[in-house]
């Protein structure tokens, strides 16, 4: 806190307060407004919250006209050059970079929590294969929360750790597990001697030689490392408030998940697969679309191209975009996919040359590619939203651990502009 203030000053009752200002180390600082109501009987509004700081957070900064992205001080481009997803997890979780020491038992924690039990399986077959793989997501997650209900003990250091692990390493063979199901193949074993992502490709895709393997795996975890986390979004606050009435860290997880599936936050990528699908299949070229997109009376919008947070360039999309390219070179002229990427690269070369698109700073973002790599890893489109799941946990649960170890930590409770009825009488059934 500094010595900074700011005075609100309430014209009919001439009655004045002074609140504090809060620094932020990056970022624009804080009124602290706690006591508006106390004093004025008054409260902010803020539909959406955007403009309100719901919390003090040492994990994640951005700065969207900057195109920056830090986890824990850390430039994204520098993690995804010279880290890995289970070293940046660790980043989250613990505030620093691990050594030598630190990474091996981490990753031992880790593999050794890739034991999920076995009845998951069970439950994953009820659901039919064309289910959404986010729905059947919940109920493992739900599944887990009952098998660990009589151990919740949140302020427990030991079992926080041990449930942080759990989730790190359960929700990535759960995720391969959801993937043999819709694809009509057997449930693989995990193997232990393997990172994450190596481990998610090996169950997913059993049938790949090393080499298709090991190309998988380094594009899955760097996809992995750049979706860990993105700050104070919409699926983290929902982690952050669900956990904050002491619930089971698998509920609130499973909280989590619900709100990444809606279309608008973790399924933008879905929709980008869409719209190169629909582009293919039409007897329109890409530049007729792109005509459309600068139509502001045509609905049609070209997906993956801008976004909320960012006004410049999404600094992962630049990390992912090298990511997509060597993976497209690869493809034959007969590969099936290969007429959706061309469509892809041509929306690309637009956006970064037509002014139309630079002006407006409608670059194209993360879910663009994203979209495009696990397209070309074989990743079915329906699964994509909990490959980011699956990355995200790690996040949610650095934020759910960063929430509890808060000295103000208390169960969430938003207020609201009342615009209903004013008292109204009951009358009786007849007389209505």
């Amino acid at each position: 806190m500094t010595n900074k203030k700011i005075t609100i000053k309430d014209a009919e009752s001439n009655k004045e307060i002074d609140l504090p200002i809060l620094e932020s180390v990056l970022g624009p600082n804080v009124v602290d407004i706690k006591s508006l109501e106390k004093n004025l009987g008054l409260l902010s509004h803020d539909p959406g919250f955007l403009a309100t700081s719901s919390c003090e957070s040492k994990i994640t900064f951005i700065d969207g006209n900057e195109g920056k992205l830090w986890y824990r001080g850390y430039p994204i481009e520098e993690l995804a050059e010279k880290s890995n997803f289970t070293e940046t997890a660790y980043l989250l979780l613990k505030n620093k970079l691990p050594n030598i020491n630190d990474l091996e038992l981490f990753s031992n924690d880790i593999s050794n929590s890739y034991d999920v039990d076995s009845s998951i399986k069970d439950m994953i077959n009820v659901f039919s294969k064309d289910s959404h793989p986010m729905a059947i997501m919940i109920a493992c997650l739900s599944f887990l929360a009952a098998k660990h209900h009589k151990e919740i003990n949140i302020q427990n250091e030991k079992y926080r750790y041990e449930s942080t692990i759990n989730l790190i390493a359960s929700v990535p063979v759960i995720s391969a597990w959801i993937l043999n199901h819709i694809l009509s193949n057997n449930f693989q074993k995990p193997n232990k001697s393997l990172s994450i992502a190596e481990n998610f490709i090996n169950m997913s895709f059993p049938e790949l030689n090393e080499e298709q393997k090991n190309h998988s795996s380094k594009a899955m975890d760097i996809i992995f490392l750049l979706h860990a986390d993105h700050e104070q979004n919409a699926s983290t606050s929902t982690v952050r408030l669900s956990g904050s009435s002491e619930t089971s860290p698998y509920a609130a997880i499973a909280a989590g998940i619900t709100t990444l599936w809606g279309p608008t936050h973790g399924g933008a990528n879905e929709a980008v697969i869409n719209m190169l699908e629909e582009i293919k299949n039409s007897e329109r070229d890409v530049e007729h679309y792109v005509e459309q997109a600068k139509d502001k009376e045509n609905p049609f919008r070209l997906m993956g191209f801008g976004h909320r947070i960012y006004k410049n360039y999404d600094p992962r999309a630049k990390i992912i975009q090298k990511i997509a390219h060597e993976y497209l070179n690869k493809l034959d002229d007969n590969n099936p996919n290969k007429p959706l990427f061309d469509i892809a690269m041509k929306l690309e070369k637009h956006a970064l040359e037509d002014d139309y698109f630079v002006s407006r700073k409608l670059y194209p973002n993360v879910d663009f590619y994203s979209g495009i790599v696990l397209k070309a890893i074989g990743i079915p489109q329906s699964m994509y939203t909990v490959i980011f799941a699956l990355a995200r946990t790690v996040g949610w649960v650095a934020h759910w651990n960063e929430m509890i170890e808060d000295k103000n930590f208390r169960i969430g409770r938003p207020r609201q502009l009342y615009t209903g009825k004013n008292k109204t009488s009951y009358k009786d059934i007849k007389d209505r």
